[in-house]
């Protein structure tokens, strides 16, 4: 199991931070997530841990506290966090988008104010651009700001809000059409505003409510949640960057990275799967041997092996791409389409490995089941990546004269 999803050319430091972060899933997380999971249950014992550890401010720059590691390393842990349980990578996933945010798009006032407190876990961050009748078409925002006196007053209904109760800073994505005059590109007048309400449901600050948590098929246990905005002011100084217009571009920069950590997740909870149907494999007899000795099941684990390694690489090259300062929206579309449907796969042949215990809620795999879903789903549809990849190639690829 120790052969499959290695990292060469690791320093010193990340090597010492990835097997920190593994020995606390292998004692903290996996232990007890399946039964944290079952009754929907915050893991806050966790998340308080992965606070001492300095994980939410993995990626924040030391200069405001933080560790300042690179996207790497942050998949790499979130990698290891999601092989124990997904929802926890979820937690800090949001966190991260909106500390990327704010340190690549961030007045110098925001950076100073927000990412020191982030690093300590202090303030806690979720991002919206989601709507309920929005799916992957993100020019049909229609939640909006509109500008009055040093205020911005904010309506519309957000939807698929990742930590919305728990979060004490959202990043919401609204249309300001103020300095955008009618007939303006859509993407060209998208606005994010910096939210901060406190923990908890209900109106969490005047003008802004979060009903309650949405009841789920699987990655229970971390809250999403609808955002409502009803006349939410909101200070100028507010604007991410302070200019109206950039909101679109700067969403898309943290989805950027969002998708690194999406495939991340897909190759935790894969390895996962294979590590438990490679064990069960092993244990389970029929016909009087293992049925790890059966042909049919070497070759289902050969080719379970085969997508968690090839799903890795694509994951790491994402993330190094990124860390490079290169464009990587094809490397991370590419990763993320790769990794969500081999995870899905993967653990629906360990599913079937399991037999019949598979479907017991006994049994860590029929967790894992219900999780896989989701990755296919979450930062863009497949089909969303398959058209950013189409049209990346086409650059890359145009016919000269």
């Amino acid at each position: 199991m120790a052969r499959l999803a290695q990292t060469a050319g690791l320093t010193d430091i990340q090597q010492e931070i990835l097997s920190t972060v593994r020995d606390f899933v292998d004692k903290e997380i996996i232990p007890v997530a399946t039964e944290l999971e079952h009754r929907d249950e915050y893991p806050q014992q966790i998340v308080d841990g992965l606070k001492e550890l300095g994980l939410f401010g993995l990626m924040i720059p030391e200069e405001y506290g933080g560790l300042g590691e690179s996207l790497l390393t942050y998949a790499l842990c979130v990698e290891e966090i999601a092989r124990g349980w997904m929802s926890v990578s979820g937690i800090i996933n949001t966190h991260f988008i909106v500390a990327y945010m704010l340190k690549q798009h961030g007045t110098e006032e925001q950076r100073d104010y927000f990412l020191p407190k982030m690093a300590a876990g202090d303030i806690r961050g979720a991002f919206s651009m989601s709507e309920p009748a929005l799916g992957s078409d993100v020019s049909a925002i229609t939640s909006k700001a509109v500008k009055d006196g040093d205020e911005y007053v904010l309506n519309g209904q957000k939807m698929w809000l990742t930590n919305g109760g728990t979060s004490t800073l959202v990043a919401v994505l609204v249309k300001s059409d103020e300095g955008h005059p009618e007939g303006t590109a859509p993407h060209k007048s998208m606005t994010t505003f910096l939210v901060e309400k406190e923990p908890g449901f209900g109106e969490v600050r005047p003008g802004l409510t979060i009903p309650g948590k949405i009841d789920k098929m699987g990655y229970k246990g971390v809250d999403t949640t609808e955002l409502i905005m009803d006349g939410l002011r909101i200070p100028a100084d507010r604007v991410l960057g302070g200019r109206t217009g950039r909101g679109f571009y700067q969403m898309m920069d943290g989805v950027e990275v969002g998708r690194v950590n999406v495939a991340a997740r897909g190759c935790g909870v894969a390895q996962r799967a294979f590590e438990l149907g490679v064990q069960y494999a092993q244990q389970r007899h029929t016909f009087g041997k293992p049925i790890a000795q059966h042909q049919a099941i070497q070759f289902k684990l050969a080719e379970m092996a085969t997508k968690v390694e090839a799903a890795h690489a694509m994951m790491v090259n994402a993330a190094r791409k990124k860390d490079s300062g290169e464009r990587n929206d094809l490397e991370a579309g590419m990763a993320k389409y790769l990794a969500s449907e081999y995870c899905k796969e993967v653990v629906e042949d360990s599913f079937r490995i399991h037999g019949g215990y598979g479907f017991s809620k006994e049994y860590e795999i029929e967790r894992l089941y219900r999780e896989a879903p989701m990755l296919l789903i979450g930062e863009g549809t497949a089909e969303i990546q398959k058209m950013i990849i189409g049209r990346r190639l086409l650059e890359e690829y145009r016919l000269q004269g």
